[in-house]
């Protein structure tokens, strides 16, 4: 019984010291490098929120807390600090990387698909359905009710009526 306990005791204190460690890991972080000049750093914030995280995919560059994020602001602010515009700079990411860096992608003839896919299908769906509702409906012939037909609907209203209001 006293191995028992000895064992989860180090089970449970290896568990609780791989943890810490994993976060003690996950918080050093390396200083970012800032540059003096506002400027630069007000242009890479607004450059940075039209570009994708690599690593992330879910959020901006600016957003990212990803090394990759880290490394890539750093190419953008050495960048800048080089005299390339904005445009220089998204061009030369997206040759590096392709058309995916970029969080709003351009229309272009390999992304027309994600652009105009959806009204396309929302475009035939409801197309089908048109042609599926008219084809039902002239299927459906109004038939006009015979004389007993009527009567025996006449009786079920009038003793239908009458059970409510007893």
């Amino acid at each position: 019984m006293n191995r028992a306990r000895l064992l989860v005791s180090f089970v449970l204190l290896s568990a609780v010291a791989t943890f810490a460690a994993s976060f003690a890991v996950a918080q050093v972080r390396r200083p970012r490098p800032v540059t003096d000049d506002p400027a630069i750093e007000q242009r890479l914030q607004k450059l940075s929120h039209e570009l994708r995280c690599l690593v992330c995919q879910n959020e901006t560059l600016a957003e990212s807390r990803a090394d990759l994020a880290e490394d890539l602001r750093d190419e953008i602010r050495q960048q800048m600090k080089a005299g390339k515009s904005d445009k220089e700079i998204i061009a030369f990411l997206t040759e590096r990387y392709g058309q995916f860096i970029l969080y709003r992608p351009q229309v272009t003839p390999t992304t027309y698909l994600l652009w105009f896919g959806p009204f396309v299908l929302l475009l035939g769906g409801l197309t089908i359905l048109f042609f599926y509702i008219k084809q039902r409906r002239d299927t459906i012939a109004e038939q006009p009710l015979s004389s007993d037909e009527r009567r025996r609907a006449e009786e079920l209203l009038q003793t239908g009526s009458g059970k409510e209001t007893a």
